[in-house]
């Protein structure tokens, strides 16, 4: 009898736990963004899930999955950290060309940005912390595995035209971001344009990335203002994390 009870009362458990979590989603921009952007035999298996309270100003752009196709793979306001609460201000544009390589996740108060004629793609299990910002005018690529600290930024464009005063040429406005598999990037992080990391690179918290780092090898430790390296030989776990990532990065 009393197994009877146990075995009921964690079904009724998994239950109420389920009824919570579907309770998070933004139904309506979830359906409204997935039969909007995908084909009818792909929307209706809703693989992006807006969490929460968003502004989508502007989805006239493209996005593909090129993976296979599973319920609420892509997390837009996922509630994956120890922040529980949102202030309500996530924004979403996507006007260029966005694919994802399999499952991503973003979270709370997030701004996302792909502006006209920008590339962005996202590598799989991969994703920015809460108040994070990803704002692409030309180009910026994830590789997998991809893990960034809350309140990060990338930014591919300087915004407004810089010149050498010297003799009135003018500096690129835009450049490209390009990081490596398997990269840690901690909490307020700027990466800038022209930046690309290598495979297994961490970043400090608080640093500045605007130059290529590939020359450095694998398995790196960068940091400061601008981010230089710190250290050798060292690397997240992530074969010791990765059941614990799926478990909570995968709905």
């Amino acid at each position: 009898m009393i197994e009877i009870l146990k075995k009921g009362y964690r079904k009724l458990r998994f239950i109420y736990h389920r009824m919570q979590f579907y309770a998070t989603i933004n139904w309506t921009k979830t359906l409204y963004f997935n039969f909007k952007k995908f084909p009818f035999a792909t929307a209706k298996k809703l693989p992006v899930f807006f969490y929460g309270k968003i502004k989508l100003h502007e989805i006239s752009g493209e996005i593909r999955i090129e993976a296979p196709i599973s319920a609420g793979m892509i997390g837009f306001g996922q509630a994956f950290e120890t922040i529980s609460r949102s202030q309500g201000i996530a924004e979403f544009y996507l006007i260029g060309k966005l694919v994802f390589k399999g499952h991503a996740h973003f979270g709370k108060d997030f701004f996302f940005y792909v502006g006209k004629n920008a590339f962005c793609q996202i590598g799989n299990m991969s994703g920015i912390g809460s108040r994070g910002k990803l704002i692409c005018y030309n180009h910026i690529v994830f590789g997998k595995y991809v893990s960034v600290g809350f309140e990060t930024q990338f930014i591919d464009s300087n915004f407004h035209q810089m010149i050498d005063t010297s003799n009135g040429d003018k500096f690129p406005m835009t450049g490209s971001i390009d990081i490596g598999n398997y990269n840690y990037i901690a909490n307020r992080v700027s990466v800038m344009q022209n930046t690309v990391t290598p495979n297994y690179c961490t970043i400090a918290s608080n640093s500045l990335c605007n130059n290529e780092y590939t020359d450095l090898g694998e398995n790196i430790l960068i940091g400061g203002i601008p981010a230089k390296l710190l250290r050798t030989n060292i690397s997240r776990d992530w074969e010791g994390e990765k059941e614990d990532m799926k478990r909570w990065l995968i709905v």
